[in-house]
């Protein structure tokens, strides 16, 4: 189980991170573009990963693709009340390599 606090932590430690609102959420951010955000009321994570990075973590039941077109953009949610923070830094990384990078996921039909 990791906690908002953790979560907040292991994201704002990654270079040139920043937290932002984003509606009801917090987003992290780097150069200006959303690698993950934060549901603090429900303990849910949303992170952005290419394709295969989305299909190896959801091997896990704590990760689950978004149920609609941003799921297939690679944005998947991660309940923090099932995964270790080891874990979470893994995916944490891989999501902010990928956004930072400028990575983008091909068009999925």
């Amino acid at each position: 189980m990791v906690t908002e606090t953790r979560f907040k932590k292991a994201a704002l430690q990654l270079p040139q991170v920043v937290e932002l609102p984003h509606f009801e959420k917090l987003s992290f951010r780097v150069k200006n573009k959303i690698f993950a955000t934060l549901n603090t009321t429900t303990r849910v994570a949303c992170l952005k990963f290419n394709e295969t990075d989305q299909s190896v973590f959801c091997l896990n039941p704590a990760f689950t693709p978004v149920p609609n077109k941003w799921g297939k953009q690679g944005w998947t949610f991660v309940d923090l009340k099932k995964i270790s923070a080891g874990l979470l830094n893994d995916a944490l990384h891989t999501a902010y390599t990928a956004v930072s990078s400028g990575a983008r996921n091909p068009k999925r039909n």
